[in-house]
């Protein structure tokens, strides 16, 4: 068996765990309050991040202007509480016409 085999097999096995921890220790376990803000609060700020590298970045240099304000317009529907449909086609139509007007 090789290295690599070895080394997914492993990992394989130990997100398999990972699945298993939550269901079995459901109940079992209290966390504090404190913690779970903490944790919410991280989970947060982990989306905040995964959202501003995706829309500002591309290739590791500036996307240009089209896509976060595409991005931004797909924001403002969703806290408008629009459907997801109209979220995701409200943000592609608008940087989808801002690339068309020459917006980079």
């Amino acid at each position: 068996m090789s290295a690599t085999v070895a080394m997914i097999l492993a990992l394989a096995v130990g997100t398999y765990a990972f699945r298993l921890v939550g269901p079995a220790l459901h109940g079992r376990v209290e966390l504090p309050a404190r913690v779970r803000e903490l944790l919410t609060a991280g989970a947060v700020v982990l989306l905040t991040a995964l959202l501003a590298t995706g829309a500002l970045t591309e290739a590791g240099h500036f996307a240009g202007w089209a896509r976060p304000l595409g991005v931004l317009a797909g924001g403002v529907l969703a806290w408008r509480r629009a459907p997801f449909a109209v979220v995701v086609l409200g943000a592609a139509g608008t940087a989808a016409a801002l690339r068309a007007a020459g917006v980079a």
